[in-house]
């Protein structure tokens, strides 16, 4: 990476850092998510554990042996390897979609893109210095949550049940292969989007839809349709992951600076 795409990886991320508005928008997802959403479940698996209807049908597609665990130790083991996993795929996008939203649009809002195409980089190198920018961001903010959530969750499943959770061995193909190339694709899209939208909340909106397939993976899990495990995260990475480069090298030889000035 030479150092003018450095430069403007750098710059990318401390205005996005400066900007308090944006900032909270990036963290307040993860908050919910890592914290909250499982603060409300181990809650309801200690002292209440008959109320979670909503995963009886996701408990007949565990193990038999599994099965015949404490109704407690299993809701557990289901929300911290088999639910949360998923959000992780929720929150690169999220925090991708904010800082890649505004990649192009946000410097045509400024009067910054100009000066922008005047630098030495070529317009497929300003692309790359974009989606790299929102592409390490993205990481950043999963890894962070992850951490955060392995300290918040263990804690407080110690402080109920006294025993402290270790992540799956689902967890690595989500957060190694899945959660990057989930945010690649988001990424490569949104950043080619905020080239043709006339304002950074037009971007937004756009990068809202691609939330919708892991919403629906979630639904499907909680109904009862499918029990996600490692091989199929495995799988599904290595899908997506072929997605990811394909777009990359599509909206890359597409890219123009023609596509910039004009918003078309």
């Amino acid at each position: 990476m030479n150092r003018a795409i450095s430069a403007i990886v750098k710059k990318d991320m401390r205005e996005i850092t400066a900007n308090r508005q944006l900032l909270f928008t990036i963290v307040i997802v993860p908050v919910v998510l890592t914290l909250v959403v499982p603060s409300v479940f181990l809650l309801t698996a200690h002292f209440a554990p008959e109320d979670a209807n909503d995963l009886q049908e996701l408990m007949k597609l565990m193990p038999g042996n599994v099965q015949n665990i404490g109704m407690e130790e299993l809701m557990v083991g289901l929300l911290f390897d088999n639910i949360l996993p998923l959000f992780f795929l929720i929150i690169p996008i999220m925090a991708a979609s904010v800082m890649a939203a505004s990649s192009f649009v946000g410097e045509r809002e400024q009067s910054t893109l100009e000066t922008l195409l005047y630098s030495p980089l070529t317009v497929k190198q300003l692309f790359y210095a974009k989606v790299l920018a929102a592409f390490l961001m993205s990481m950043l903010v999963s890894w962070i949550s992850f951490l955060v959530m392995l300290l918040g969750v263990g804690l407080e499943s110690y402080v109920l049940t006294g025993a402290v959770l270790h992540p799956g061995i689902s967890w690595l193909p989500v957060m190694l292969l899945l959660s990057p190339a989930v945010s690649l694709i988001a990424i490569t899209l949104i950043v080619r989007g905020s080239a043709k939208a006339q304002n950074v909340m037009e971007a937004q909106q756009k990068a809202a839809f691609l939330v919708l397939p892991v919403v629906l993976l979630l639904a499907g899990q909680f109904v009862g349709l499918m029990l996600i495990n490692a091989w199929m995260l495995v799988g599904l990475s290595v899908v997506l992951g072929l997605l990811a480069w394909f777009l990359l090298r599509s909206s890359l030889g597409k890219f123009c600076g023609e596509m910039l000035l004009s918003g078309r």
